[in-house]
C-alpha cells in the first residue's frame, strides 16, 4: 500500500465544520460517498461490477453496514452527494441501476482501520483503488491500479498514462502555471492535481501519451499551489499576536482566509450557510422525526414538555443545550441533513451548545458566526496534532473534540480572549482523555446521545472556569499530543468496532438482533 503523506493545512470547512450530510457517521457515510465518487470517475462513469474488501482487523469489518459505509458507497457509485435525500435507499437504487456489488471481509493487514479496497469493472476495463477514511468525512486515496498516490479530494485530478518516463513527464508538467502538483504514480502514470482538470488540448504533444482519466474534487474548499497559513498549532498562533488582546475568531478568520484564498465576507457567508443548516436541523428535530431503523425513539419532545412545565432541575443554558443536542441527534438518526462538526457522531455537541448559548445571551448572527469560527480553529488544532476519528481514538476523538470546540465558542460569545478560549478547550479535552467508543447495537445513537449531552455540559463548565481564570496548566498542544498517544494505547475493541464496552452487553446484542429482524424505532421491549 502507498504510504500516507503529510496533508496540506486543514480547512475549517473541509476538515472541521462539515461535511453537510445524511447518515449516522461521517467517517463511514460521508467519507465512503467521497471515495466512491472518485472511484466512479476513475472508471469513467457508472461501473458494471464492484468488489469492496475490508480487513478483518479493521473497524469496517464490523461496522460497514450498520454505520453507513455501504449506503455511502452505493450512493457515491451512483454519482450522488453526501446529503442526497435518496441515500437511505441507495441499495435499492444500485440494484435497479444494474451494478453488481460484492463486499468481502479478508485478512489484508491494512495499517489504517478505515481502509477501503475497491476493484471496479466497466466494459472491458478493470481498475483498483485503495483509500482510507481519516475522520470527519475526510479521505485519502493511497493507490490507483497498484501505483502509490496521495489524493485527498481537494483538487481536480488528471491521471495521465504514458509509454515513456513518468518521472520526466511529471517534472515537465509541474512547471506549468495551471498545475499545482504533478507526481509520478509508478513508472507509467502521472497524477496531476490542479484547480481544474487538464483538457485534451492542454496535453497536446505530450510524448508517449496513452490515455487520460479525470477525477473531480469532492471537498468544498480547494487547495492551491504556494498556499501558506499563518500557523498550524496553538503554540504557533500565540507567537503571531498577543492572544490576550485578540479574540480567537480574529485568528480563525485570518487562518481560513489564507487557507481558502477567500475574503473575510466569503468566510462569514460560508459559516452562515452552516448556521442556517444547524438551526434548520434543530427545528426539524423539535417538530418530530420518524425513522424505523433506529435504536432510540423520538425523545426531545419529552424534555421540551418537562422543561416548559418547570419539572426539571434548574440548569440554565445547559437545559436548552440538552434539548437542542437531542433534537439534532434525532435528525441524524432519521437520515435528516446535518453538519458533521467535527463528525456525525458528535454533530450536536458544539453546534447545539453554541446556538443555545447564543440565544440565551441574545447574541446577533455576527457574534454567533464568529463563535463558530473560533470553534473551527480549535478543530484545526485537533486535526493537525491528533484525530477526530473514533476508529483511531475512541469517543475522546469525537465528542472530546466537539466539547473543546464548544468551550472555545462559549468563551468567544462571552467576549473572552483567544488565550482564554485555548484554556477552555484544554480543560474540556483533559476531562475526556481515554473515553472509549462502544456503540450499542453497532449504531451511532447510544451512548452517543448521552456523550454529546455530557460534552455540552463539559463545554459549559470548561468555558466558565476558564472565564473565571482557573488554571488549565497543560497547554492545548500538549493536551493534544497526550490525546494522540492515548489513542495509540487504546485497545482496538474500544475504538468503534462494536467489540467491547457497552457494545457487547447482552442488551446491546439483543437490540442488534431485533433491529436485524426489522424491529426499530425504539418500539421493542428492550429498547
Amino acid at each position: 500500500m502507498g504510504a500516507m503523506t503529510t496533508p496540506l493545512p486543514p480547512s475549517i470547512f473541509n476538515d472541521v465544520v462539515g461535511p453537510v450530510m445524511r447518515g449516522p457517521s461521517s467517517s463511514h457515510s460521508a467519507a465512503s460517498v467521497r471515495i466512491a465518487r472518485m472511484a466512479r470517475d476513475l472508471v469513467g462513469g457508472q461501473p458494471d461490477r464492484v468488489l469492496v474488501e475490508f480487513d478483518t482487523e479493521g473497524s469496517l469489518a464490523t461496522t460497514h453496514e450498520s454505520q453507513g459505509s455501504d449506503m455511502g458507497l452505493f450512493g457515491g457509485l451512483l454519482g450522488w452527494d453526501a446529503d442526497d435525500p435518496r441515500l437511505g435507499e441507495s441499495a435499492e437504487h444500485l440494484e435497479a441501476a444494474g451494478i453488481e456489488m460484492e463486499i468481502k471481509i479478508a485478512r489484508l493487514d491494512d495499517p489504517h482501520p478505515n481502509t477501503y479496497r475497491l476493484t471496479l469493472w466497466r466494459g472491458s476495463e478493470e481498475h483498483q483503488m485503495v483509500a482510507i477514511s481519516t475522520g470527519g468525512g475526510m479521505i485519502e486515496v493511497l493507490e490507483i491500479d497498484r501505483a502509490p498516490v496521495s489524493l485527498r479530494g481537494d483538487y481536480d485530478v488528471t491521471l495521465i498514462e504514458l509509454e515513456g518516463d513518468a518521472a520526466q513527464c511529471a517534472g515537465a508538467l509541474a512547471e506549468r502555471s495551471d498545475v499545482d502538483v504533478a507526481a509520478p504514480a509508478g513508472d507509467a502514470m502521472v497524477a496531476v492535481q490542479a484547480r481544474r482538470a487538464l483538457a485534451d488540448e492542454d496535453l497536446a504533444g505530450l510524448p508517449g501519451l496513452r490515455r487520460v482519466r479525470r477525477m473531480a474534487a469532492v471537498l468544498p474548499v480547494r487547495s492551491r499551489a504556494g498556499m501558506s497559513v499563518p500557523f498550524l498549532h496553538a503554540g504557533q498562533m500565540v507567537e503571531t499576536a498577543d492572544p490576550e488582546s485578540r479574540p480567537l475568531s480574529a485568528f480563525a478568520l485570518e487562518y481560513e482566509c489564507a487557507r481558502g484564498g477567500l475574503g473575510e465576507a466569503e468566510v462569514m457567508e460560508q459559516m452562515r450557510r452552516i448556521l442556517d443548516i444547524v438551526r434548520g436541523g434543530i427545528r426539524e428535530g423539535l417538530a418530530g422525526t420518524e425513522y424505523t431503523d433506529r435504536v432510540l425513539p423520538r425523545q426531545s419532545h419529552r424534555f421540551a414538555e418537562r422543561l416548559g412545565a418547570g419539572d426539571l432541575h434548574e440548569a440554565g443554558v445547559l437545559n436548552q443545550a440538552i434539548l437542542y443536542v437531542t433534537a439534532l441527534m434525532e435528525v441524524k438518526s432519521s437520515m435528516g441533513v446535518i453538519v458533521a462538526a467535527p463528525t456525525a457522531g458528535s454533530c450536536a455537541t458544539f453546534p447545539a451548545t453554541c446556538v443555545a448559548a447564543a440565544e440565551a445571551m441574545d447574541a446577533d448572527d455576527d457574534r454567533t458566526l464568529r463563535a463558530m469560527l473560533a470553534a473551527g480553529l480549535i478543530g484545526v488544532f485537533v486535526t493537525t496534532r491528533s484525530s477526530f476519528a473514533a476508529e483511531v481514538g475512541g469517543c475522546q476523538a469525537e465528542t472530546g473534540a466537539g466539547a473543546a470546540m464548544a468551550a472555545a465558542a462559549l468563551v468567544e460569545l462571552s467576549g473572552g480572549s483567544a488565550a482564554t478560549a485555548l484554556g477552555a478547550a484544554s480543560h474540556a479535552l483533559q476531562n475526556v482523555l481515554g473515553l472509549i467508543c462502544d456503540p450499542v447495537a453497532n449504531r451511532v445513537e447510544a451512548p452517543c446521545l448521552g456523550r454529546n449531552i455530557t460534552g455540552a455540559a463539559n463545554a459549559i463548565a470548561s468555558a466558565n472556569i476558564a472565564l473565571s481564570g482557573f488554571l488549565h496548566l497543560i497547554p492545548l498542544d500538549e493536551v493534544l499530543d497526550a490525546h494522540r498517544e492515548v489513542s495509540k494505547s487504546m485497545a482496538r475493541e474500544l475504538r468503534c468496532t462494536a467489540l467491547g464496552g457497552l457494545s457487547v452487553t447482552p442488551t446491546s446484542r439483543a437490540i442488534e438482533a431485533e433491529l436485524a429482524a426489522g424491529c426499530g424505532g425504539g418500539s421493542c421491549g428492550t429498547c
